[in-house]
């Protein structure tokens, strides 16, 4: 996946991310992972996931997001499921 389209889901994903975890300060990277957010824990995951499909209107399944290790993948994860839909 090109980086600038990933850059631009990251960004997309900052608000997301800030309102999930209540955090305006919050700055994501591509390699920001869940040890690097205060508060992401297996709920706030669940949580982070229903705002990410309802945002984009996709779907994942449960052996898409276990597989993912930082916000960079779930980018490319969303960039996958638009080009798929």
């Amino acid at each position: 996946m090109p980086t600038d389209q990933i850059n631009a889901v990251i960004q997309t994903l900052q608000p997301i991310f800030c309102d999930v975890f209540d955090d305006d300060d919050l700055v994501l990277e591509a390699a920001t992972m869940a040890q690097d957010v205060d508060g992401w824990d297996s709920l706030a995951h669940i949580r982070l996931v229903v705002s990410i499909e309802k945002a984009f209107g996709l779907r994942f399944s449960a052996s898409e997001i276990s597989d993912l290790e930082n916000v960079g993948e779930m980018a490319a994860l969303v960039l996958r499921k638009q080009t798929s839909v």
